[in-house]
């Protein structure tokens, strides 16, 4: 068998850093064909003109993969779980399997929850990312901390925050209302194309329930691993499980 480009792509508000502790769990042999895929806005430059939208990112990564090798075994949390899925239903040419942790938001019945509630709504959410980011590193980090990642990653991941990730965040919310998402929803059998693992860490609040998040997974003909016990940082929680998680699926195909 060909050796195959990993690509992990992260979400908000972070950096690749969420990836590291994982990505050292891996294989030797797999961890020499990593690539990570900053989004605009969050760890990369957000490039004059981008609109940071849902769908902005969606064609972001489909020209980043375009780039490289393909196809590729692709990689997604949180927001990067969601472009993952946009990709895997658009243009599976691109990949040769895929994981995402986000399928949830594609079910009728998701709803948001309250920090992105209040992201999306104007006013409040322009105050909740200048409280967010404001302070210097430090206290980012205790903020990151607080929010359930832990070191070093917090430090790493506050480094790369400010204003240019909190108008991305802004943008990116209030593209993507409930409706929406659910009307995408309707296209994620096309996601079958590719074998597909949802990670489904239990204690994740942002994600919808343990069941919606199965019966999303079974329409994209994919198979589910539930993670008891982990939460939205699964896989800062437990890297070498998460890691041996996808190795696994990785064997299997």
């Amino acid at each position: 068998m060909p050796r195959m480009t990993i690509v992990f792509v992260h979400g908000v508000p972070v950096t690749s850093a969420v990836w590291t502790p994982l990505i050292s769990e891996l294989p030797k042999s797999q961890q020499q064909d990593v690539v990570r895929l900053s989004p605009p806005g969050f760890g990369a430059a957000l490039p004059a003109g981008f609109g940071a939208t849902f769908l902005d990112y969606r064609d972001w990564l489909i020209d980043e993969l375009s780039q490289l090798r393909t196809p590729v075994d692709l990689v997604g949390h949180d927001f990067g779980g969601g472009y993952v899925l946009e990709v895997a239903m658009a243009r599976p040419d691109l990949v040769r399997s895929w994981i995402s942790d986000t399928i949830g938001g594609y079910e009728p019945d998701f709803s948001w929850h309250e920090i992105a509630k209040t992201w999306q709504t104007p006013g409040d959410g322009e105050r909740h990312i200048e409280e967010t980011f404001s302070g210097d590193a430090a206290e980012r980090t205790a903020r990151m901390i607080s929010w359930g990642i832990p070191e070093p990653a917090a430090g790493q991941v506050a480094l790369g925050q400010g204003p240019e990730m909190g108008r991305a965040i802004l943008s990116l919310y209030r593209s993507v209302p409930e409706n929406m998402l659910a009307e995408r929803g309707r296209n994620l059998p096309a996601a079958a194309a590719r074998p597909g693992l949802v990670p489904v860490a239990t204690d994740d609040l942002t994600a919808g329930s343990v069941a919606l998040r199965h019966r999303a997974t079974q329409r994209a003909g994919a198979r589910a691993v539930d993670l008891d016990a982990l939460g939205h940082w699964w896989m800062l929680q437990d890297p070498a499980r998460a890691a041996r998680m996808m190795s696994d699926f990785w064997d299997s195909l």
